[in-house]
């Protein structure tokens, strides 16, 4: 399995780098798809685990099993997927799916490379997913409400059936039948919690359904401030219609978001041509720009920083020399008590510094052996020139 595992190791590194599937070692790529889709609506695709399982060269496992797929998709020449696209695949063994809401600025050709392999031969399929996005028809959906289903997860709701199936619940709700799913957003994506791995609990799902017509009774009092402050307090909001989308789906109807968009027109987007001249046409090179004078620009960059640095140094200089109190302000503005005491205090230092300095000093008094103890001598404490205070007490 070293070689398998090398060639993928190939594989991460080129598709982290953006690159093409032409710079991939052996591997297979199927006949590009391409796909379209509107503006403000749900883009889903699915990505078969079938169609990439017949482009294997070993299709199933030795027991006939199914062998497990993994998708990875980016933009072209890029490492990332757009920031409208999204991607999802919960297990090996089954489909991923690409999905999102494109806007007006996302219109155009977007190409997705999607590379699928074997998780266990390696063995890798590219293919090509070209995605055109045109403006809709009619313009944005000016009614838009957004519902939390909690039982679900994002991949449950992808499929064309889920769809359905949620919108005819809506429908009921709604009380109008031109439903249309605008996005599906995972909880965890705005900011949900990953549930506990316990059965039954699901990570939930953001629906945003659009309509041309104004909403009914039943939503606007689910999302009045009544049933807000009824939310705030644990209970359930004021509307009647909770039991329409069971048992299939668990709303909750505190997340409930109403928004009315009124759709604004938008200026047609440039028009590319082919990158070719016609025949008789001539390049016209762009005018050369008029010369400017840098010199000004130039002075005001260095003489201004030069202009502040001088200006706070006077200042400095002004607070250092210019401000200094000076010692007869000082004593002037000192209590004469505190003068004397200071002036006791340093003509005693001096003296004793004075006194350190001359060695030939007599000791003073209170220093001087005037008995001892143990013999019971005493000694003159004024000695003449004979003895003094270097003669020891002790007998040698």
């Amino acid at each position: 399995m070293e070689a398998p595992a090398l060639r993928w190791a190939w594989v991460l590194a080129a598709m982290a780098l953006g690159g093409s599937w032409a710079t991939l070692p052996d591997h297979r790529v199927l006949p590009d798809h391409r796909v379209s889709s509107d503006t403000g609506a749900v883009f889903v695709h699915e990505l078969e685990r079938e169609l990439f399982q017949e482009a294997f060269l070993t299709g199933r496992e030795d027991d006939g099993a199914a062998a497990p797929i993994t998708f990875q998709a980016h933009l072209r020449d890029h490492p990332d997927l757009p920031r409208w696209l999204r991607y999802i695949q919960r297990d090996p063994h089954q489909p991923g799916f690409l999905y999102g809401c494109p806007t007006a600025a996302e219109v155009g050709t977007h190409a997705i490379e999607v590379l699928a392999y074997n998780r266990h031969t390696y063995e890798t399929v590219a293919q090509r997913l070209v995605i055109t996005v045109v403006p809709a028809p009619g313009g944005e959906l000016p009614y838009q409400g957004e519902f939390l289903v909690g039982n679900r997860n994002v991949e449950e709701l992808l499929p064309a059936a889920a769809q359905e199936t949620f919108l005819q619940a809506a429908a009921e709700v709604w009380e109008r039948d031109d439903l249309h799913v605008i996005n599906i957003t995972s909880a965890l994506d705005r900011g949900g919690r990953v549930p506990l791995p316990i059965e039954g609990r699901k990570e939930g799902v953001y629906v945003k359904v659009g309509s041309r017509g104004a909403f009914s009774p039943c939503l606007v009092s689910a999302a009045s401030a009544q049933s807000r402050f009824r939310c705030s307090l644990g209970q359930q909001p004021l509307a009647s219609c909770y039991d329409t989308f069971a048992p299939h789906f668990t709303v909750r109807w505190c997340n409930l978001t109403l928004l009315q968009v009124w759709p604004s027109p938008t200026a047609p987007g440039p028009t590319w041509g082919s990158g070719v001249l016609e025949e008789g046409g001539d390049f016209q090179p762009p005018t050369e720009a008029p010369p400017q004078d840098l010199l000004p620009s130039y002075l005001v960059t260095l003489l201004v920083p030069l202009a502040v640095a001088a200006l706070l140094c006077l200042l400095l200089g002004h607070l250092m020399c210019c401000r200094r109190e000076g010692v007869q302000k000082r004593d002037l503005e000192t209590s004469d008590i505190q003068l004397v005491h200071h002036t006791t205090i340093h003509g005693d230092t001096e003296e004793l510094r004075h006194m350190a300095g001359s060695r030939d000093v007599p000791r003073p008094l209170s220093t001087l052996p005037m008995f001892n103890v143990r013999t019971g001598q005493r000694i003159n404490p004024m000695p003449g020139p004979s003895d003094g205070a270097r003669v020891p007490l002790l007998p040698q």
